[in-house]
């Protein structure tokens, strides 16, 4: 699945180094032989592509692993066997493949890649982002524009793709991938794990965990929920979820169904920064654990992105408030029905907090180096909240509900949002409504709150 950032197809500018105009990726086959010990992959991509216009040259993302052999096929032929090969330039994170002839636009074909090495972390503007080597295990943050750390992808949330990801590693290791878990074989000492995603999700939602895990499951609402810890954190780790089901359940009343089978959380046995959402999964340090209001909003706020980031796919990275500013209400969503402080608490709060800082950031168009800008999170949820005062309590639920059934599995723009927002208004609101967001999103200037 593939939607245009334009007219022609043109790379988003905060990521213009990723993607691919000529082909989409809609699904991934891979299978992956890990040795925990030395970070060593052995690897083979099975890209089934789609051309977007007539070419003979595809670029994919890969960083740093090395490439053995790539084979091009169609009507099925396209394995290392079967399919013809193909010449690839590898640089950088670019691979450039030149196919043995032009693809049609709308051709079906496939690409098999094989490849190796020890995967890393990426250093980019945002940070380490990628595969990253543990004490003792691994852990893939892909958002933005990681996944090219552990297979070929075409890189940009503008890309969905359904997956099949086979995992071979050693049988003391709890593998974790996004999906829905298939089976598990163990034989001569190894586990092998077979996830699929039958839901079409963009790369950077993908993921790979593996650690000396237990795998519990947790109570507490009609969602399947697992959750992924070493047995020392299992009982830390029980008392702050305790609370998700119920979670779940009022998210449900407030955004709509839940959108995939099952949710897992798990818990890595380092510090992390901050945790970290993926494919009906989310990522926690052991640094993240606790009852307290500052460990359960993060709870709350990485349960909210399984129906805004990860069902409601942005389709360019500016939009990145349609994220984390509705993944942040979340939160104050949480605190107001479990008894605790109301909504408009925490946006006084928040109001009084930003406006003692530097006004110097356009939520609605934040730049490259400040995408996850802690300002984006906190004034994206002030502009949510602002929408509640103004359409009132019964239109902003209906709103809020609709718009995440209105776009479950899809794509969403700001430019969405805003013709969204005007159906719960009068024609003669309209100026009012585009007048908001403007000043919210549009304007470096923080507005009153309603």
């Amino acid at each position: 699945m593939h939607r245009f950032l334009g007219a022609d197809g043109a790379r988003d500018p905060y990521t213009p180094f990723v993607g691919c105009c000529a082909a989409t990726v809609e699904h991934y086959d891979l299978d992956l032989d890990y040795d925990v010990e030395d970070n060593g992959l052995e690897a083979r991509a099975i890209l089934s592509c789609r051309a977007l216009h007539d070419t003979d040259r595809i670029e994919l993302d890969l960083t740093e692993l090395a490439v053995t052999d790539v084979r091009f096929g169609t009507g099925g032929l396209g394995g290392l066997l079967g399919g013809r090969r193909v010449r690839a330039d590898h640089r950088g994170s670019r691979l450039v493949l030149t196919l043995p002839r032009v693809v049609a636009a709308g051709e079906a074909f496939t690409l098999t890649v094989a490849y190796e090495g020890y995967p890393e972390s990426l250093d980019g503007p945002w940070g380490e982002i990628g595969w990253a080597e543990l004490d003792d295990g691994v852990l893939v943050a892909g958002q933005p524009t990681g996944s090219s750390t552990w297979f070929p992808c075409v890189d940009h949330p503008s890309h969905k793709a359904t997956y099949r990801v086979a995992v071979h590693a050693d049988a003391d290791y709890e593998v974790v991938v996004h999906g829905e878990l298939e089976s598990v074989v163990e034989r001569d000492g190894e586990r092998h794990w077979v996830y699929t995603s039958r839901v079409p999700l963009p790369p950077y939602l993908a993921t790979v965990q593996i650690g000396p895990y237990e795998r519990h499951e947790l109570s507490g609402s009609r969602v399947p929920q697992y959750l992924v810890c070493s047995r020392k954190r299992r009982k830390k780790a029980e008392k702050t979820f305790a609370e998700q089901g119920r979670m779940i359940e009022v998210f449900n009343d407030w955004f709509g169904p839940y959108p995939f089978p099952s949710y897992t959380v798990v818990v890595v046995d380092e510090s992390l920064e901050d945790p970290f959402e993926c494919y009906a999964c989310s990522v926690f340090g052991k640094n993240q654990l606790g009852t307290d209001w500052e460990e359960q909003r993060l709870v709350a706020h990485e349960l909210a992105h399984q129906w805004f980031g990860n069902s409601l796919v942005l389709s360019a990275w500016q939009d990145i408030w349609l994220n984390e500013g509705f993944a942040s209400y979340a939160e104050w969503i949480w605190s107001e029905t479990s008894g605790d402080r109301p909504a408009r608490w925490h946006a006084e709060k928040a109001h009084r907090t930003l406006s003692k800082m530097r006004q110097d950031l356009v939520i609605g168009d934040p730049g490259q180096v400040r995408l996850f800008d802690d300002v984006v999170y906190v004034r994206g949820a002030l502009t949510v909240h602002a929408i509640r005062e103004t359409v009132g309590e019964d239109a902003f639920r209906t709103l809020l509900r609709g718009w995440a059934t209105a776009n479950r599995d899809g794509w969403v723009s700001t430019a969405g949002f805003r013709e969204h927002l005007r159906g719960f208004v009068p024609r003669d609101r309209w100026a009012e409504v585009d007048g908001l967001l403007d000043a919210w999103l549009l304007r470096r200037e923080l507005p009153a709150l309603p």
